[in-house]
């Protein structure tokens, strides 16, 4: 079990737009479980891979009550969104102790390379989806702190400043 540092804001890595990976290798394979034990121990429902500080466009969500039904994902794409948007708290490891209630797409279609390499087009629903969007959105150098306006966004990053 691996379970890696997540790396703190405002590191400018997670401002950058990961790199696309063009096959899955050993070093993704190695970053799925990485990933997924760091997400655990957490706990969390996901993560993306420059959270953990590797800049590849890999990503993990497992959004179940029970836990254990882990989707690895390699370049994730959203193909479609639902009009119909759903609340929830977010918040990330790299910011700790805030959060903020983000609206998002209730569904999504997400279109990904699997762990055996294949393209797969998957719709999420719920959670999954708020947390496939939340991931996808690291992967493209995006918080979630990003879809507040301006004086929230200040506000919660001046009270995660304060909490260190």
């Amino acid at each position: 079990m691996t379970v890696r540092k997540c790396i703190p804001w405002p590191d400018k890595r997670l401002r950058a737009v990961s790199a696309p990976v063009p096959e899955i290798t050993d070093e993704v394979r190695q970053i799925w479980d990485d990933l997924i034990d760091t997400m655990e121990a957490m706990p969390g429902v996901g993560m993306g891979a420059n959270q953990i500080g590797a800049l590849l466009r890999v990503a993990v969500v497992d959004a179940s009550e029970s836990r254990g039904q882990v989707v690895r994902m390699a370049n994730p794409e959203i193909l479609h969104a639902s009009v119909q948007l759903r609340e929830h708290d977010e918040a990330s490891p790299n910011l700790p102790g805030v959060w903020a209630t983000i609206k998002r797409p209730r569904a999504v279609t997400v279109r990904y390379m699997d762990e055996t390499g294949e393209t797969v087009e998957k719709d999420f629903v719920g959670l999954w989806a708020t947390s496939v969007q939340h991931q996808i959105d690291h992967l493209n150098g995006k918080m979630y702190f990003d879809h507040l306006s301006k004086t929230k966004r200040d506000m919660l990053i001046k009270r995660a400043r304060k909490q260190r």
